[in-house]
Protein backbone atom coordinates (compact mmCIF):
# COMPACT_ATOMS: atom_id res chain seq x y z
CA UNK A 1 0.00 0.00 0.00
CA UNK A 2 2.80 2.40 0.91
CA UNK A 3 4.60 1.51 -2.32
CA UNK A 4 1.49 2.19 -4.43
CA UNK A 5 0.92 5.57 -2.76
CA UNK A 6 4.56 6.49 -3.33
CA UNK A 7 4.22 5.62 -7.05
CA UNK A 8 1.18 7.89 -7.36
CA UNK A 9 2.68 10.80 -5.43
CA UNK A 10 6.21 10.82 -6.88
CA UNK A 11 7.03 13.20 -9.74
CA UNK A 12 10.42 11.66 -10.58
CA UNK A 13 9.81 9.10 -13.30
CA UNK A 14 13.02 7.25 -12.41
CA UNK A 15 11.74 6.78 -8.85
CA UNK A 16 8.38 5.62 -10.23
CA UNK A 17 10.13 3.02 -12.42
CA UNK A 18 12.11 1.72 -9.44
CA UNK A 19 9.07 1.67 -7.14
CA UNK A 20 7.07 -0.18 -9.81
CA UNK A 21 9.80 -2.82 -10.02
CA UNK A 22 9.82 -3.11 -6.24
CA UNK A 23 6.03 -3.49 -6.25
CA UNK A 24 6.30 -6.34 -8.76
CA UNK A 25 8.90 -8.08 -6.63
CA UNK A 26 6.71 -7.66 -3.54
CA UNK A 27 3.82 -9.15 -5.52
CA UNK A 28 6.06 -12.07 -6.49
CA UNK A 29 6.85 -12.65 -2.81
CA UNK A 30 3.13 -12.65 -2.06
CA UNK A 31 2.58 -15.28 -4.75
CA UNK A 32 5.37 -17.41 -3.27
CA UNK A 33 3.72 -17.28 0.16
CA UNK A 34 0.48 -18.40 -1.52
CA UNK A 35 2.34 -21.38 -3.06
CA UNK A 36 1.92 -20.06 -6.62
CA UNK A 37 5.58 -20.30 -7.56
CA UNK A 38 4.95 -20.36 -11.32
CA UNK A 39 2.97 -17.12 -11.12
CA UNK A 40 5.62 -15.64 -8.81
CA UNK A 41 8.36 -16.48 -11.31
CA UNK A 42 6.45 -14.88 -14.17
CA UNK A 43 5.68 -11.77 -12.09
CA UNK A 44 9.32 -11.42 -11.05
CA UNK A 45 10.62 -11.92 -14.60
CA UNK A 46 8.10 -9.82 -16.48
CA UNK A 47 6.95 -7.32 -13.85
CA UNK A 48 10.10 -6.86 -11.82
CA UNK A 49 12.68 -7.43 -14.53
CA UNK A 50 11.60 -6.80 -18.09
CA UNK A 51 9.04 -4.06 -17.36
CA UNK A 52 11.57 -2.18 -15.26
CA UNK A 53 14.15 -2.38 -18.04
CA UNK A 54 11.57 -1.15 -20.55
CA UNK A 55 10.63 1.78 -18.30
CA UNK A 56 14.29 2.69 -17.83
CA UNK A 57 14.86 2.44 -21.59
CA UNK A 58 11.91 4.76 -22.16
CA UNK A 59 13.31 7.20 -19.62
CA UNK A 60 16.58 7.26 -21.53
CA UNK A 61 14.64 8.64 -24.50
CA UNK A 62 12.41 11.09 -22.59
CA UNK A 63 12.59 13.45 -19.62
CA UNK A 64 13.06 12.33 -16.05
CA UNK A 65 10.22 14.32 -14.48
CA UNK A 66 6.47 14.31 -14.98
CA UNK A 67 4.81 17.46 -16.27
CA UNK A 68 2.06 18.97 -14.16
CA UNK A 69 -1.42 17.95 -15.26
CA UNK A 70 -3.45 20.57 -17.10
CA UNK A 71 -6.80 18.92 -16.35
CA UNK A 72 -8.73 18.25 -13.17
CA UNK A 73 -7.83 15.01 -11.37
CA UNK A 74 -11.42 14.38 -10.25
CA UNK A 75 -12.63 12.38 -13.26
CA UNK A 76 -9.75 9.85 -13.07
CA UNK A 77 -10.23 9.66 -9.29
CA UNK A 78 -13.95 8.97 -9.80
CA UNK A 79 -13.19 6.19 -12.32
CA UNK A 80 -10.68 4.59 -9.93
CA UNK A 81 -13.12 4.72 -7.01
CA UNK A 82 -15.97 3.21 -9.05
CA UNK A 83 -13.69 0.47 -10.41
CA UNK A 84 -12.37 -0.30 -6.91
CA UNK A 85 -15.91 -0.47 -5.51
CA UNK A 86 -16.92 -2.86 -8.32
CA UNK A 87 -13.92 -5.10 -7.59
CA UNK A 88 -14.67 -5.15 -3.86
CA UNK A 89 -18.34 -5.91 -4.58
CA UNK A 90 -17.26 -8.76 -6.85
CA UNK A 91 -15.20 -10.35 -4.09
CA UNK A 92 -18.01 -10.44 -1.53
CA UNK A 93 -19.30 -13.79 -2.87
CA UNK A 94 -15.90 -15.47 -2.70
CA UNK A 95 -15.33 -18.15 -0.05
CA UNK A 96 -13.02 -17.32 2.85
CA UNK A 97 -9.30 -17.86 2.30
CA UNK A 98 -8.38 -21.48 3.05
CA UNK A 99 -11.99 -22.57 3.51
CA UNK A 100 -12.01 -26.39 3.14
CA UNK A 101 -15.62 -26.32 1.92
CA UNK A 102 -14.78 -24.00 -1.00
CA UNK A 103 -15.71 -25.41 -4.43
CA UNK A 104 -12.08 -25.73 -5.53
CA UNK A 105 -11.38 -28.03 -2.58
CA UNK A 106 -14.44 -30.16 -3.27
CA UNK A 107 -13.98 -31.01 -6.94
CA UNK A 108 -10.76 -30.02 -8.73
CA UNK A 109 -8.14 -30.47 -6.00
CA UNK A 110 -9.08 -34.00 -4.89
CA UNK A 111 -9.47 -35.04 -8.51
CA UNK A 112 -5.93 -33.91 -9.35
CA UNK A 113 -4.52 -35.58 -6.23
CA UNK A 114 -6.23 -38.87 -7.05
CA UNK A 115 -5.49 -39.03 -10.80
CA UNK A 116 -2.02 -37.44 -11.13
CA UNK A 117 0.17 -40.32 -9.91
CA UNK A 118 -1.59 -42.87 -12.14
CA UNK A 119 -2.11 -40.76 -15.28
CA UNK A 120 1.22 -38.98 -15.39
CA UNK A 121 3.57 -41.04 -13.23
CA UNK A 122 5.25 -38.06 -11.59
CA UNK A 123 5.34 -38.27 -7.77
CA UNK A 124 5.18 -34.48 -7.28
CA UNK A 125 1.59 -33.41 -7.95
CA UNK A 126 2.46 -29.72 -8.48
CA UNK A 127 5.01 -30.63 -11.16
CA UNK A 128 2.50 -32.98 -12.76
CA UNK A 129 -0.15 -30.27 -12.92
CA UNK A 130 2.23 -27.63 -14.31
CA UNK A 131 3.91 -29.92 -16.84
CA UNK A 132 0.93 -31.92 -18.03
CA UNK A 133 -2.52 -30.63 -17.13
CA UNK A 134 -1.46 -26.99 -17.52
CA UNK A 135 1.26 -27.64 -20.07
CA UNK A 136 -0.06 -25.22 -22.67
CA UNK A 137 -0.50 -22.52 -20.04
CA UNK A 138 3.06 -23.01 -18.76
CA UNK A 139 4.36 -23.01 -22.34
CA UNK A 140 2.45 -19.76 -22.94
CA UNK A 141 3.96 -18.14 -19.85
CA UNK A 142 7.42 -19.20 -20.98
CA UNK A 143 6.76 -17.81 -24.46
CA UNK A 144 5.64 -14.48 -22.98
CA UNK A 145 8.80 -14.22 -20.85
CA UNK A 146 10.96 -15.17 -23.85
CA UNK A 147 9.22 -12.69 -26.17
CA UNK A 148 9.51 -9.91 -23.60
CA UNK A 149 13.22 -10.64 -23.20
CA UNK A 150 13.77 -10.56 -26.96
CA UNK A 151 11.82 -7.29 -27.15
CA UNK A 152 13.99 -5.70 -24.48
CA UNK A 153 17.15 -6.84 -26.25
CA UNK A 154 15.91 -5.39 -29.56
CA UNK A 155 14.95 -2.09 -27.93
CA UNK A 156 18.25 -1.77 -26.11
CA UNK A 157 20.28 -2.63 -29.20
CA UNK A 158 18.36 0.02 -31.17
CA UNK A 159 19.02 2.56 -28.41
CA UNK A 160 22.72 1.72 -28.48
CA UNK A 161 22.86 2.15 -32.27
CA UNK A 162 20.95 5.44 -32.04
CA UNK A 163 23.32 6.78 -29.41
CA UNK A 164 26.34 5.88 -31.55
CA UNK A 165 24.80 7.52 -34.60
CA UNK A 166 23.41 10.70 -32.98
CA UNK A 167 25.76 11.13 -30.02
CA UNK A 168 24.75 10.60 -26.44
CA UNK A 169 21.39 11.84 -25.14
CA UNK A 170 23.12 14.10 -22.63
CA UNK A 171 25.01 15.84 -25.46
CA UNK A 172 21.74 16.50 -27.27
CA UNK A 173 20.05 17.87 -24.13
CA UNK A 174 22.93 20.28 -23.52
CA UNK A 175 22.77 21.52 -27.11
CA UNK A 176 19.01 21.93 -27.31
Amino acid sequence: MVNAIAVVRTRSLFAVAMLSGAFSLLSALLFVTLDAVDVAFTEAAVGGGISTVLLLGTLALTTRFERHAEHSPFLPLFVVIVTGAAIIYGTLDMPNFGDPSAPVHQHVGPDYLARSPHEIGVPNVVTAILASYRGYDTMGETAVVFAAGIGVMVLLSGLRRRRRRDGSIEDREEDG
